[in-house]
This record gives C-alpha cells, structure tokens and sequence, in this order.
C-alpha cells in the first residue's frame, strides 16, 4: 500500500524548466518535491543557446558567474547559400545590457541548476514516475512510482508539470496541444571541425534547389572546446525513423508514448548517425574544407510546433516544452521554459504564504501563454524562411530573439501610468543600468549587482533631494507595516540623483541602502519625472511606478497590494 507524504508544491520533470522553478521556490522559503523518471540526466547537448535575458534570471539568484565560467561565447552567425555567403549577424548588443549571448550543453546546464538546487535543500528524485494525480479544493494528490519500484502517494498544495513534450501532467489535465509536425527529420551531432572559420560564429549553411527552395541544411552552434560544434542537418534514407530501410515502415519510430506528438529525439541507438553521416554534409555544404572528429553522441530527431491551450486547471501548471514546442531556431524553447518557470514560482510562493489571494495564480496563463504564441509563430516562420527574412529592422530582431523584449504591459497586473515617452512600463523588463556608486565601493556598481539574491519584489525610491528619499522610505515602511497584514517582502533601495538638491549629500545618510546615480544612467533608462518609485518584481520585470508625493504615495501602493490580492482581469 502506497505512503502518504506532503510537500507545498510537487515539480514533475528535472529539466532546466523543472529545476528552474524549484530554484526559485526554494529561494522564495517554498517546500518543494522535485522527481523525474530519468534515472541520470541525459548526456545529449540538445538545447544549447543561452540567451542574455536567461542569463540576467540567473545573475538574481547568484549563478551567472558559474554558468558562463562553463559556457562558450556566442558572437554571431554566418550564413550561406549554395556556397556563398549571404549574410553575417553580429550579435551586439546595446551597451546597457549586462550580458551577451552564450551556448551550453543541456546536460552542463542541468548539472549546475541541480547544484544550487541541491544547495538550498532540494534534492532531485531520480527514477521517479509521475504515474497519475487528482486535485480538489485543497490540494493534488499525485500517485508516483520510485525508483525502487513502491508506488507512494503525495499530497501537495500544487503540482508543475516540466515534463516536457509528452507531458504526463498536460495529458492528465487533458490540454488541448494543438498543432503539426514537420515533414523534415533531422540528426544532430556534438563534433569537432578543424575549418578556418571565425572562433564563435555559429554557421547555417543552405542549399537552394532549381526551383529556389532549401532541399539541403547544414547548422552548427559553436560548444564550450576547441572547434566544438552541435551540428544539425538532414536526416538521410537509411537513418530515417518513418522507414526501416528500403522503403519499409519502421517499427521503431519514436513519437512520444503513442500521443501522436512527433518531437524530439529517437530512442532507437540503431539510427544514431555515424561520423560519416554528418562528415557527408559537412563535405556537401560547409563553406570551408573541414574533416569532423571525436563524435561524443548523435541522434536523429523530429520537429513539431503546438500550444497548449492553457497554461493551467486549477492548482496544477505545466511549464516548458509541457506547454509548447517549436523548432530549435534562436534557441528561444529552453529559455522561454526558465522564464515560465519564473515567472509562476514567484506567485506561488506569495500565495501559499499569505502574502497574495489566489487569483494571483490566474496571472500565469495571462502573461506566459501570449510569449508562447508568440515563440512559436516566430520559430516556424525563422526555421522555413531564415532569421533573415524577418521584417524588422535588425536590432529589434536581436533584441527579441534575446528575449529582452518579452514584457506583460497587456497584462492583468501592469497597472495604468503616466509613463514618459522611452520609459519602461508597467510590465515591461526592468532595464539594467551602470554607474551607482557607493560610499565605501572603490567601483562603480550596476543595478542588477544591488539586486543579486534579493528575493522578493523591491522598490527603488529615486529623488534628488535627501529629505524627500528619507520621507519616502518612511511613508513606504510604514504603510507596509500599518495594521500586520501579511505583505509580499519587499525590500527598498534608494537611488540618488546625479546632481541633488540643495546640496550633495552621502548615500549612507539615508535610512535605507542608497546608491548614487554617478553616471546618470538609471535616469536614461528608467525616464523618472521628478521624485520617483519604481516597484521592480521578483522575476525582473517593472510592476509599477508612481511619483514620491505624500497624497500619491499611499494609494499607489494600496492599489498595487489590491492588484496582487485580487489580479483584477484588465478590460
């Protein structure tokens, strides 16, 4: 007879989207169970691109510094056509932003969220299979079979699904994934090539047949070693999952537990590309001579685009490729995946503390499932007519495939404001910015290095006068501590104008941690109309703002608390 055990949250699937959201519950004082049915973790480099915006999550809980200690860098893409070079991507950012582009194997990403994980007391079960689960009122009841073969019942306030493209928990909250396949079927290969070709250039070679459309690709993404690639092409006959050889149907075909869902990698070892395979396109396509070596692992795979068609039921989510799948281009899956899950677990956690009603929790479906759609419109219109074709000027194409541009200010919690114009809004990614100084720093800081392991939301109090910052963060502790109602933790800061008034004054005068505005940045970026505040949320998005005057003051936070409360949907 199964055991009964509970935890706050149960997370199925220990991918980067799983053990994303167990990081951030974990950080938020959340109890969390974390299975996946895998016994180890899976020694394939699939999803690789790491994207600036990821990158920012990361540096919030104090991890960007080891996952880029790993990484390799990503400076661009080079892109050819029946030989000839037709376009070069240099992937430049604006100077603001903190991070670049980078590339990791999936299994390095993995290990190292499951080491911070670990670090703040979770655990990932390995062997573990979600077999089935029913929700009421108060809570899921999920039945899981260990890995030493008992079955154990567990009861948990909620339940994620991170199970990714054949997501036991989208099937059991019987979600609608609406969508098709493509007819391609590629393989993918982890080598390294000898060729005289810039060092962290990806390249993405294609043929054009006679009557001008691709019938031949070649994409290699630049890996952490020297000339180390992730390469992927098309599958040729005799490796294809459809047919066993000659024509004939294969039995072995991989789609996903019979769901019908043709995506992802095949299980079959007995088509896993030799390094001939992948040396023959290479010698096809690569715009340079080059001799492939040292094969770690290859596969071939199938690609579909499908959404489902909500994001959750009740107090269970999926997240991730549990919630869409799309083509591989831009590396926006993985990343979109992270950011799902943070976006989910920082409302879960203000509401199994008290801290926030459970409409809250209705906002995940608002701001997630609209990025989905979005992603996966993108992604099949990039892989069939190339990243080139995009109609928009290059820079907003760089920006968005860097995911800087996702924001809510749609959205039910992105409040109404009087924003200047080129000012972030309600909504909107919090922009980072450099320059504040400190008393006792020899160096100038950024905004993301005074938010690093800040946990909870954080209002930024920015004026040009001392007075007017002291009052401030007066009226501010005071509401927050007025009749012991349990409030969201909110942490507040102080900013400094670069010229204040009446006379200059030290940060650490303030009551508050107060930072200086040396190079005027913060002013650029965030556009602040006078004595300020800005509320920036936990996942790094701006939730409000509104002026530092005595009658503004209170009911703009009393209406930000409301929104929280309650998450009123927007007309």
């Amino acid at each position: 007879m199964a055991h009964t055990t509970t935890t706050d949250v149960l997370i199925a699937g220990a991918g980067p989207v799983g053990l994303s959201a167990a990081a951030e519950l974990r950080r938020h004082g959340v109890k969390c169970r974390l299975v996946d049915r895998l016994p180890a973790r899976l020694p394939y480099a699939k999803a690789v691109g790491i994207q600036p915006r990821t990158l920012e999550i990361w540096d919030r809980m104090g991890l960007a510094r080891t996952m880029l200690e790993a990484a390799a860098v990503l400076r661009g893409q080079l892109v050819y056509v029946n030989g000839r070079e037709r376009a070069r991507l240099d992937l430049t950012l604006p100077p603001e932003v903190p991070y670049g582009f980078a590339a990791l194997p999936q299994y390095d990403t993995e290990r190292l969220l499951e080491e911070y994980v670990a670090g703040l007391g979770t655990r990932v079960e390995r062997g573990t299979e979600l077999l089935s689960f029913t929700q009421d009122d108060g809570g899921v009841t999920a039945r899981l079979r260990t890995a030493s073969g008992t079955d154990e019942e567990v009861r948990a306030g909620y339940l994620i699904g991170c199970d990714g493209a054949h997501s036991t928990v989208r099937k059991g909250l019987g979600l609608t994934f609406e969508g098709a396949a493509f007819d391609e079927e590629y393989m993918l290969g982890d080598v390294e090539a000898d060729w005289a070709l810039p060092h962290g250039y990806g390249i993405r070679s294609v043929h054009h047949g006679a009557d001008g459309t691709p019938d031949d690709v070649l994409v290699c993404v630049p890996l952490p070693g020297t000339g180390r690639y992730r390469m992927s092409m098309l599958v040729p006959p005799e490796l294809s999952t459809r047919t066993g050889g000659g024509g004939t149907p294969s039995t072995t075909a991989a789609r996903g537990d019979g769901d019908g869902v043709a995506h992802g990698l095949t299980t079959d070892e007995g088509r896993a590309p030799d390094l001939h395979h992948l040396q023959a396109v290479v010698d096809r396509l690569a715009p340079v001579p080059a001799v492939l070596s040292r094969l770690r692992w290859s596969s071939v795979f199938r690609i579909s685009h499908r959404i489902v068609d909500r994001y959750a039921d009740g107090r269970v989510f999926v997240a991730g490729d549990a919630a869409h799948i799309h083509p591989p281009t831009g590396a926006q899956g993985m990343n979109t995946g992270i950011q799902d899950a943070c976006n989910l677990a920082w409302k879960l956690a203000l509401v199994i503390r008290g801290e926030a009603g459970p409409a809250l929790l209705t906002t995940y479906d608002a701001e997630r499932r609209p990025v989905g759609e979005e992603v996966v419109g993108r992604t099949v219109r990039h892989a069939t007519r190339g990243i080139e074709a995009d109609p928009d000027d290059p820079r907003t194409v760089l920006l968005r495939e860097a995911q800087l541009l996702v924001g809510y200010r749609d959205g039910p919690l992105a409040p109404a404001a009087d924003v200047p114009p080129g000012a972030p809004h309600p909504g909107d990614r919090a922009p980072d910015c450099g320059g504040l100084t400190a008393p006792a720093s020899a160096y100038a800081w950024r905004l993301l290095d005074v938010l690093r392991g800040r946990v909870g939301h954080v209002i930024v109090l920015y004026a040009a006068d001392p007075a007017h910052l002291t009052a401030a963060a007066e009226t501010v502790r005071g509401l927050w501590e007025a009749d012991g109602t349990a409030r969201p933790s909110l942490e507040v800061i102080a900013v400094l104008a670069r010229e204040t008034a009446p006379a200059p004054a030290a940060p650490d005068a303030l009551p508050v941690a107060a930072y200086r505005d040396a190079a005027g940045e913060f002013a650029r970026l965030y556009r602040p109309d006078g004595p300020t505040a800005f509320i920036l949320r936990p996942d790094g998005h701006l939730a409000t703002r509104f002026p530092l005057t005595e009658p503004t003051t209170p009911p703009a936070l009393h209406t930000w608390l409301t929104t929280l409360s309650t998450s009123p949907a927007r007309p």
